[in-house]
């Protein structure tokens, strides 16, 4: 035992003698105990200087502090418990934690892609775009050449080390894109667009901006470059040309004719699309890996099916085995992308059970790896305008009814809430979104009327249902509010207090880099 950690032991023994000394009615309460478990916990707790060898970032795209809160509960309830209590595998006190400001140079309410960048080049981006400085214009791509930044893929690849992706979205979407891509705006996935008003046809689109590409290109070209080593995901409709079947029977939609799949395969990388030959790649670190297992995203995790597509969790298996044969390390992103999704269609089911299966990854890729030379970080891009009712008791279902608190126990009573209105609401609901209690007159007109739905403890629960929302919106919009960084690691002490987002590239670079700077 260090020296500084005997000390922290015999303080807290101390600490806790003090305690029964003075006879504190609460020093024999199992809480007063587990509070002084924590604190020896954080004590022994000791900054890891070691430079990194592996860097891994996990983010739960739009997971922020209120939806984790969702999920813990979700998770602790499905293993039986009250839910409050529960602790997901990143938020133990080994874990350093800080907050993050997550919004655009540009932007209060952040999107995907510059959050993303902005975790990936060390500078916060514009709105839409990624990985393109300050002077850049969304959608303008005769703005991108001067001013595209390098990559944390790019730092490490160039000391030899691997790079690897993970996600349930497409992989051409902003998260994942974000490693390898620099483009004007994130839905150029498979063409990109004239700017402005120049009406410009394809061929003219190659004399505005030459150096431009759609971001599925750009992932085979980093192949080809040796900056990705293996990426696996959905997306598979922007890698194969117009009127292509795909290998579930979907269609391509390149303009271009360019199979890029096929173009991957010719550089000799191995191809999968399901979870058999998923199962059949070789993760020797021989060859670079492509693994597209949708058409779009992947599938929600309530509804997958195994033999059709991996997990997370498995995806993030096969990536560090993968990964490791590199003497030198790698990065990895892994990215819980329909978390995102599902808070947008303001549907809790699924967004929490992918939040449950994202945390299941985390499991994995601590396992997998030594604190002494991998950084992990866990994280997220934004948060979601979602919102938590009270006064629920505890153990009040995550997904149900807020019921009334029991003032002779523990667990909530057998009466939920009612509103003025007198109905019972949820515990979990969202500021807009298809969910509106209000609703267009169907005469038309301007005045937006109505009143909240009836809704029951079952209905509430069922995987379909549509959480109650105020302002009516198409979608449900991420918010502004911070987000928190959970990390284990070399330098993981350095996520503290409230940081600008951009900082997290930061602390990574430096884990890396840690011997250059000791020379």
């Amino acid at each position: 035992m260090k020296k500084t950690a005997l000390v922290s032991t015999l303080a807290l023994t101390a600490s806790m003698a003090a305690a029964q000394d003075q006879d504190l009615p609460q020093a024999s309460s199992e809480w007063f105990t587990a509070g002084q478990t924590t604190i020896q916990e954080i004590l022994d707790r000791q900054p890891n200087t070691n430079t990194a060898r592996n860097v891994i970032v996990l983010v739960a795209d739009g997971n922020g502090v209120g939806t984790n809160y969702a999920t813990r509960l979700f998770v602790g309830q499905q293993e039986g418990g009250l839910g409050e209590d529960h602790v997901l595998p990143y938020e133990t006190p080994e874990w350093y934690s800080a907050l993050v400001k997550t919004y655009n140079i540009n932007a209060q309410t952040p999107d995907s892609a510059p959050t993303a960048g902005a975790m990936n080049t060390g500078v916060k981006q514009r709105f839409n775009l990624i990985n393109l400085g300050e002077d850049a214009v969304t959608g303008d791509c005769r703005t991108e050449d001067a001013n595209k930044l390098t990559t944390f893929a790019e730092i490490v690849s160039g000391m030899d080390k691997s790079v690897g992706i993970v996600s349930t979205a497409r992989l051409t979407h902003a998260t994942p894109a974000a490693v390898y891509a620099k483009t004007a705006y994130r839905n150029w996935e498979d063409a990109i667009e004239a700017p402005g008003d120049e009406g410009a046809e394809a061929a003219e689109l190659g004399e505005l901006c030459p150096n431009s590409k759609d971001i599925a290109t750009q992932l085979i070209d980093a192949m080809e470059a040796g900056t990705i080593d293996l990426a696996m995901g959905g997306g598979r409709r922007h890698f194969v040309p117009e009127g292509t079947e795909t290998d579930e029977g979907g269609e391509g939609r390149r303009a271009d004719g360019t199979n890029l799949i096929q173009r991957a395969q010719d550089l000799g990388a191995q191809y999968a699309w399901d979870t058999a030959t998923a199962q059949e790649l070789t993760l020797d670190g021989s060859s670079p890996i492509l693994a597209l297992f949708e058409d779009s995203h992947m599938e929600y995790e309530a509804d997958r099916a195994d033999e059709e597509e991996p997990s997370i969790a498995e995806m993030t298996r096969m990536a560090i085995e993968a990964l490791s044969t590199n003497e030198n390390g790698y990065y990895l992103e892994v990215e819980a992308g329909r978390v995102d999704h599902a808070n947008h269609d303001g549907n809790a089911y699924r967004t929490l059970t992918d939040g449950a299966a994202f945390a299941e990854a985390v499991r994995v890729a601590d396992e997998m790896t030594d604190d002494e030379d991998t950084l992990i970080i866990v994280t997220a891009d934004h948060e979601h305008a979602i919102a938590f009712n009270g006064y629920c008791g505890r153990g009040s279902d995550i997904l149900g009814l807020c019921y009334e608190v029991s003032n002779d126990g523990i667990e909530h009573s057998d009466q939920p809430n009612m509103a003025a209105d007198g109905k019972p609401y949820t515990v979990l609901g969202y500021l807009n979104g298809t969910g509106s209690v209000l609703k267009e007159p169907t005469e038309g007109g301007n005045e937006w009327t109505g009143s909240r739905p009836d809704v029951s403890q079952e209905d509430a629960t069922d995987m379909d249902y549509i959480q109650q929302a105020l302002i009516p919106m198409s979608s449900e919009t991420h918010s502004g509010e911070d987000v928190a960084v959970y990390a284990k690691g070399p330098y993981a002490h350095l996520f503290d207090g409230t940081l600008e987002q951009n900082v997290i590239f930061h602390v990574m670079h430096h884990a890396v880099t840690a011997d250059d700077a000791a020379e």
